[in-house]
């Protein structure tokens, strides 16, 4: 067995025990989004992490190596994507991504921000009766090297 069955695996027992992406993150002492990386394969689960997931979802300790191993973070579906959940972020950075790289570079200075050492945060607000998506990447600016 591998990440991507394992998924699976957890995902259908998330469906089944009815818990949300929050109340797990709580169990695991995780934010949302990265308990939902944790769970989807993309991230690798530390001791604790892993006995903690087996706890709350009734799992075999078999699992727990494969909770712990090193991801492979392979696109999870075609490129470009096909969902229009995916396929709209992937839209707002191809359509903004020039005029969000100058201000960054502006503000900071020539470099990127890091997708490795990020925090991903989700939120939900309402205004005029609307629900509203926060999304955040919090990620540390890496300058390029002169040399």
């Amino acid at each position: 067995m591998d990440k991507s069955e394992l998924r699976n695996i957890l995902l259908k027992k998330k469906r089944e025990k009815g818990l949300t992406w929050e109340e797990i993150g709580k169990y695991l002492g995780r934010d949302k989004v990265y308990s939902a990386m944790l769970l989807y394969g993309y991230a690798q689960a530390n001791e604790e992490e892993a006995d903690n997931v087996i706890k709350l979802f009734d799992l075999s300790k078999d699992y727990k190596e494969i909770l712990m191993d090193a991801p492979l973070r392979t696109l999870a579906q075609p490129w470009p994507p096909t969902d229009p959940f995916i396929y709209r972020l992937y839209e707002g950075v191809m359509l903004y991504g020039p005029a969000i790289k100058d201000v960054a570079h502006e503000m900071f200075g020539d470099g990127i921000m890091s997708m490795i050492d990020v925090r991903i945060n989700l939120d939900k607000v309402i205004e005029n009766n609307y629900p509203r998506m926060i999304l955040t990447f919090n990620g540390k600016w890496l300058y390029y090297s002169k040399w």
